[in-house]
């Protein structure tokens, strides 16, 4: 007997028009569907006109649920895994199931589609050639804390998921920890009615929050510039001489913030020169 096969399905993000037509193929014609919530992943099946039958599959679960879908796959039929919202797996449940699948030599097709950190990188602005993909830091401080401790000198740009009731405790360790001079992003509710895409310096998207002008309500994806790269003499000395011939052209943050751009120098470093080179003046 032919095994059936394992179908990791990616699902919209919030704008249900981003399903692929391959997507609502795959669902239409597998035999189950392991979902993360069956409740929400009903909605979505009705308003596609598909009436597979659904199978619960999330965190408190999937071990327990992993060796009766996998005899089902052995015995020829066909799953489709899908979670809430975009790809199966990233930050979502579905490994061990998938990993269980390997294992008896179930063949895993991946159906692409919707991934909220992938679709945050493209619209950020920020290098996404490379990137470091955390998914969501813990709940708790010292853990998150913790966490970012152990991201300080990655280079590339640090992606992470966050919900709206830790978002000003999370820009807060971010903040302290990687540094409020990084550049960063804030995409909020992506694909949704309130889409937000904001790009500023860490402590500027801080001080937003902690005034109120930012809405807290949502899913976000965070974007962080990665860790400066050491610098050569030449690029400390080519600051100096822009420092020594700007002077006082502009506020002392303006200037140190226009000339670590300009040079690559991060920006507090630039900023201390500056103030060294004014007190000796």
């Amino acid at each position: 007997m032919e095994t059936g096969c394992l179908y990791v399905v990616a699902t919209p993000i919030g704008n249900l028009a981003d399903i692929t037509q391959r997507a609502i193929e795959t669902l239409r014609k597998v035999d189950f569907i392991a979902a993360e919530d069956t409740r929400h992943s009903r909605k979505l099946l009705a308003s596609l006109a598909v009436n597979t039958q659904l199978i619960s599959l999330h965190d408190h679960n999937e071990r327990s649920r992993c060796a009766a879908l996998v005899e089902k796959m052995q015995q020829g039929l066909h799953i489709a895994l899908v979670s809430d919202a975009g790809t199966p797996i990233i930050s979502d449940p579905g490994y061990h199931l998938l990993r269980a699948a390997q294992d008896a030599g179930i063949v895993i097709s991946p159906i692409p589609g919707a991934s909220a950190v992938v679709a945050a990188l493209s619209a950020s602005g920020l290098p996404a050639n490379r990137f470091y993909f955390h998914g969501f830091l813990p709940v708790k401080a010292a853990a998150r804390r913790t966490a970012l401790e152990g991201l300080t000198d990655i280079q590339e740009t640090l992606a992470f998921y966050e919900s709206g009731r830790r978002i000003i405790a999370c820009l807060q360790d971010i903040h302290d920890i990687l540094g409020g001079d990084r550049e960063m992003v804030i995409a909020r509710e992506l694909t949704k009615v309130h889409e937000t895409v904001l790009r500023d310096r860490v402590f500027s998207v801080l001080d937003s929050y902690l005034a109120g002008r930012l809405q807290q309500r949502g899913e976000f994806v965070l974007l962080v510039a990665g860790a400066y790269k050491n610098h050569s003499d030449t690029d400390i000395r080519q600051a100096q001489i822009l420092l020594e011939e700007l002077g006082d052209s502009l506020p002392a943050g303006q200037l140190a913030s226009a000339i670590s751009k300009a040079v690559n120098v991060p920006r507090k470093q630039v900023y201390r020169m500056l103030m060294d080179l004014r007190e000796r003046e």
